[in-house]
Formats: structure tokens, C-alpha cells, sequence
């Protein structure tokens, strides 16, 4: 959805969150808040469906960025997998929680600007401390953003193939089905989120703004909304088509269309 002025506006809000997972964002809130304390801690932000509204009771999972105000140190990494085994624990109503930890400078920083900035920005909602978001631009559907956010596809492949080789379980390919599908429909909608002049990130809408601009591909689009809904469906072979057969044209198609993501260390 655009602002009046055309750029992108912020999707998701506290009051959209399902009554049922209201008690699971307090929790997390004062889990962050007792972890890090304000030392440590410069802010925090929920993202994904439960702040969007759309969320699956026992099949959603819980999606959280916070932000530190220095570098994470490997302590602080591990506090957070501490944190992410008890909120999974306690709460019924969620399938898993996931946590981006990282630096407010990192996230106002000029190389981040146009991929963490605007996750920020727009896909995050706030849920302790000062909001980055006033600390960075708006933004517009552009190539330039485009490329930022998912221009990495080409170096994704050969470790997507490394570990379906090396997968030996249904969970493990389930696992790697659901990072595989999830990227490449959003890779496949930034593709063409220029031409369309708008974001989503809902990934039947994706897959749908995609097939419109590559309907001989969009059949693959919606397999890979399947698979990464639903591990029971990353099958090998369906897994080595999406690598291999997608990922390999979206690959080469985005570097085409809009170069390729700027390094990173």
C-alpha cells in the first residue's frame, strides 16, 4: 500500500494482532526487555503476519528484530536462543519464533540502507524503544530497492544445493523447503515490484503480481508458496526443480533486470 506522496507505507500495527497472540507479544516484550536491559538494548520491532493481522493460530510463527546498541556478541546470541526456546515453549498458539539480532548502526548504516533500513522502516512494527524508522527515508518501489532486498539469489543457489544434497529427512528438507519457497516468491515478486508500483508481502499476492508479468513461470511461483507453507510438500524433486529450474531463471532474469545485491562482509 503507497502513501498519498507514493511512497510505501508501513504495514502492520500493535491493534492488529490477533486476541490470541496478544499474550505472546507481552511476553516478548518484557522477555527482550529483561534480556538486554536499556544498556544494552536500543530497540525492538515484530514483523510478519501477527502484526499484519493475519496470523494462524499453532501454524504462524513468532518474528522478531532487535536491535542492540552495539554489535552483538556471541552472549548475546545465545540469550536470544534461550529466549526464542522459552516463548516457543510456553506459547501453544505459535510454531516457532525467529529473531534478527542486530545493531541500531547496522540498520542505519549507508551499505543497509535500502534492505535492513527499509525492513525497518516498512515491514517492522515497533514494539520497544525509539523507532529507527523516523531516522530513515522513505521509500518507493524502485530497482534500486529491488536490488537491495533480494538481488542475492545467485549466491543462495549453490548453498540451497549443498544442503538438499546433504539432507537425509523429512524435517530437514521440510526446513530448507520453507527458506527456499518463502525466498524465492519474494524474489519473484521484487522482480517486477517496480512495474507493478507497489509492495505486498502476502505470498499468493506475490505469486499472483508475478504471473502476471511471467505467466509461463507462475505455475513454479505457486509451487514455491506451497513448499514454503508447508514442509510436508518439499519433496526432493520438487525442491531440486525450484533450485534448479526457478531459481537458476530468477537468478539470471533479476541480475538482467536489476544488477546484483552490493557485497557484504
Amino acid at each position: 500500500m503507497l502513501n498519498e506522496d507514493g511512497t510505501l507505507a508501513r504495514e502492520g500495527a500493535l491493534d492488529r494482532v490477533p486476541e490470541a497472540f496478544a499474550p505472546v507479544v507481552e511476553a516478548a516484550r518484557a522477555r527482550i526487555a529483561e534480556t538486554f536491559g536499556p544498556a544494552l538494548l536500543h530497540s525492538a520491532y515484530l514483523y510478519g503476519s501477527i502484526p499484519r493481522g493475519t496470523a494462524t493460530a499453532g501454524v504462524s510463527d513468532l518474528d522478531l528484530l532487535v536491535a542492540l546498541r552495539e554489535e552483538p556478541a556471541e552472549a548475546d546470541r545465545a540469550a536470544v536462543r534461550d529466549l526464542e526456546a522459552e516463548l516457543d515453549r510456553r506459547f501453544p498458539q505459535i510454531d516457532g519464533v525467529g529473531t534478527l539480532l542486530t545493531s541500531s548502526g547496522t540498520l542505519l548504516s549507508e551499505r543497509e540502507r535500502h534492505d535492513l533500513g527499509f525492513f525497518v522502516a516498512c515491514l517492522c512494527t515497533p514494539l520497544l524503544g525509539e523507532d529507527l524508522a523516523g531516522r530513515l527515508p522513505r521509500y518507493r518501489p524502485t530497482s534500486l530497492l529491488a536490488r537491495e532486498t533480494n538481488g542475492d539469489l545467485a549466491l543462495l543457489l549453490p548453498r540451497w544445493r549443498l544442503r538438499l544434497a546433504e539432507a537425509t529427512t523429512d524435517a530437514e528438507r521440510g526446513r530448507l523447503g520453507r527458506w527456499v519457497g518463502r525466498h524465492l516468491v519474494r524474489t519473484g515478486f521484487t522482480l517486477v515490484m517496480p512495474r507493478w508500483g507497489d509492495w505486498t508481502s502476502d505470498l499468493d499476492e506475490m505469486a499472483e503480481v508475478f504471473g502476471g508479468y511471467y505467466p509461463r513461470r507462475a505455475a513454479q511461483m505457486r509451487t514455491a508458496v506451497r513448499v514454503g507453507r508447508h514442509p510436508a510438500a518439499a519433496a526432493p524433486a520438487v525442491l531440486g526443480t525450484l533450485i534448479e529450474d526457478l531459481g537458476s531463471w530468477l537468478a539470471a532474469e533479476y541480475r538482467a533486470a536489476h544488477g546484483v545485491k552490493a557485497p557484504r562482509p
